[in-house]
């Protein structure tokens, strides 16, 4: 059993949280979650969804798999010099880092992404492109893998890329499984990106 882990703050994008979670919700013999936030309070979305978190320092299970999701409100946290740390430490201790639109802004602001391929929400990419200049960043990717870390585009990316770390944990059926009983168009290759324009 993989505990996923998703790290929020307020304003995050709904569905860069929702989207994931629907999909390795679908295999809970594999996967649990657990939702954190820096004080354990009630983080609520742009969307006003509110959520229970526990604080980072009172999880009850270790992190296996860090989800860092996007939305207006890593704006704020770009310049949060403790939520970055504690970002770089539960990206350090975990086995998977998968992040959606801009978190890997934050991802990359804490250093974590230096020299590795990432990608990220191209409405914003030149804001996001600007948190650190050690990343190599690619414009042209639905999601991206280097090593243990997964970046996707923008925010329905994040299901697309949960489809795909599953296919490479558990086989594409799988994840083509999920896909159809979730009736969502799944795009399965990384590299065809519809919302990119040149």
């Amino acid at each position: 059993m993989h505990t996923l882990t998703a790290l929020l703050f307020d304003d995050f994008e709904t569905l860069d949280l929702f989207g994931p979670i629907e999909m390795f919700g679908r295999l809970p013999d594999h996967y649990r979650m657990q939702f954190a936030s820096m004080t354990g309070s009630i983080t609520s979305s742009k969307h006003g969804v509110a959520m229970q978190t526990i604080a980072v320092a009172e999880l009850e299970h270790p992190t296996d798999i860090l989800l860092i999701v996007g939305g207006m409100g890593t704006r704020k946290q770009v310049n949060n010099d403790l939520f970055l740390q504690t970002l770089a430490t539960l990206a350090d201790q975990a086995d998977w880092v998968l992040s959606v639109c801009t978190g890997s802004a934050l991802l990359a602001k804490s250093g974590v992404l230096d020299g590795k391929r990432a990608t990220s929400n191209k409405l914003a990419w030149q804001w996001v492109i600007s948190q650190s200049n050690q990343v190599n960043w690619v414009e042209q990717a639905r999601w991206v893998v280097d090593d243990k870390f997964y970046t996707s585009s923008g925010v329905s990316a994040g299901m697309d890329m949960a489809l795909g770390f599953i296919a490479d944990r558990h086989g594409v059926d799988v994840a083509r499984q999920i896909a159809n009983h979730t009736e969502y168009r799944w795009q399965e290759d990384s590299e065809i990106d519809d919302f990119y324009h040149a």
